[in-house]
């Protein structure tokens, strides 16, 4: 088996298929029957594989393709995002790139044997394998196009140094695993383990797509970019009224700096437990992670506030210098105050420190931005821009009016409210149907 000659590669996420049709390859269709590996079901799986992934051409190129780009391990993860590095790791990487060099040249449609079908064999057919839509249920569309772009690109390869520096450069540009394959993530905490799993539809919002509140995105923009700079940088916290844009600033930011090695972990507060975890298996990462926190706030009751603080600032390690913590709310003071507390505090001895306790999450957040309702000048105004955009053809009067009577009853002056109004419109007019 070619696998059990791979030094640093050995860990491969689909290591039986690799084998199998590794097998299949190095010895040919007609030698031993009895014991070769089901040559059918390997071609199942390779289908399989392209219809959860999008692979589309060669598929055995497209499998091995992707081995190397998902697999994490000590030279991926050293050249990712930094690209070529120096020492004994390029030798031995260089091995392994020889082994599945030997691999990509190899002809699968020999593997037809003398089976034959409408227009040639099975894994002829696989070797010319056509998608039926090129989409992914795993990967965006991008990245999903890399990796067919990078089987070519070692089909291609005239030798092993060409080879290796074609999956070095894929490092350098994309990164490697579920870190450098996927921009969104969420925990999962499975048989008391967590583990950090990717989101594959993430809303395509950019900056630009957000009307108005210039001053805001700046601020987010200074403190993402010092961040994936590796100068210092702070945490966030967006809060303000509803449906002004908080949530949809931070994926626009997480869009837009993408490219340049940001991702995000989504967190929700009853994860907070998690959240060390989290730290510990991002620490050694090449990218820069937001821990992402939407809609945060706290009940008086809950506690969970006290262990983010601690995690934000408090304990004995390290905090990790490519972690930083995001987070939106409605509320400028994240844990929930009623009048009742001002007469409970007025029986206790020190209330100053029960309020300085309450005060102090927020403290933690070096960068608080304010996204405050629009006046009806500034609605009228997203409502107008909204309409060129989507190509709604009305007079501005009219547009106003219907705007003003739709958001009376849909939640007030907000872009939320805005959008919402002309999606109404582009489901209800003739002329967008």
């Amino acid at each position: 088996m070619k696998s059990q000659e791979l030094i640093i590669y050995r860990n491969l996420q689909h290591r039986e298929l690799f084998d199998h049709v590794s097998t299949l390859l190095a010895v040919g269709p007609d030698d031993k029957p009895g014991t070769m590996p089901d040559s059918y079901a390997c071609a199942s799986q390779l289908i399989d594989m392209a219809v959860t992934y999008g692979f589309e051409g060669n598929l055995w190129h497209c499998f091995l393709a992707f081995c190397l780009a998902n697999n994490e391990n000590v030279y991926s993860t050293s050249c990712e995002i930094v690209g070529h590095i120096e020492g004994s790791l390029n030798d031995l990487a260089a091995h392994d790139f020889n082994v599945i060099k030997e691999l990509f040249d190899y002809d699968i449609r020999t593997l037809d044997g003398g089976d034959d079908m409408a227009g040639g064999g099975v894994w002829s057919a696989l070797s010319d394998y056509h998608a039926a839509n090129g989409n992914s249920r795993v990967f965006n569309k991008r990245i999903r196009d890399q990796i067919v772009a990078l089987a070519v690109e070692l089909e291609r390869s005239e030798d092993v140094a060409a080879f290796g520096k074609a999956v070095t450069e894929f490092y350098r540009r994309f990164g490697v695993g579920k870190f450098g394959l996927n921009k969104a993530f969420r925990i999962e905490e499975i048989d008391h383990e967590v583990h950090i799993n990717p989101i594959t539809n993430v809303e395509h919002i950019y900056l630009d797509d957000i009307i108005g509140y210039e001053l805001q995105k700046k601020k987010l923009i200074e403190n993402t970019e010092a961040f994936i700079q590796g100068r210092a940088a702070n945490n966030v916290l967006l809060f303000g009224d509803s449906g002004t844009g908080k949530s949809s600033s931070i994926k626009a930011i997480l869009n837009e700096y993408y490219e340049q090695g940001l991702r995000i972990i989504e967190v929700y507060k009853h994860q907070f437990k998690s959240l060390s975890e989290v730290q510990e298996q991002v620490k050694d990462r090449n990218y820069k992670f937001i821990i992402y926190m939407d809609d945060l706030s706290f009940e008086d009751s809950e506690l969970e506030y006290k262990y983010l603080k601690a995690i934000i600032e408090g304990g004995l390690g390290k905090k990790p210098g490519n972690v930083l913590i995001y987070a939106t709310s409605n509320r400028r003071h994240l844990i929930r105050e009623k009048f009742s507390d001002k007469r409970e505090l007025d029986d206790e001895l020190h209330n100053n420190d029960t309020v300085q306790e309450k005060l102090s999450l927020v403290a933690r957040f070096g960068v608080t931005i304010y996204f405050g309702s629009p006046d009806k000048k500034q609605f009228q105004n997203i409502v107008r821009e909204l309409a060129e955009r989507y190509h709604v053809n009305m007079p501005l009067e009219e547009l106003y009016a219907e705007a003003n009577k739709w958001e009376l009853s849909h939640g007030g002056l907000s872009g939320r409210t805005a959008s919402q109004f002309i999606t109404h419109l582009m489901g209800t007019r003739e002329d967008f149907t």
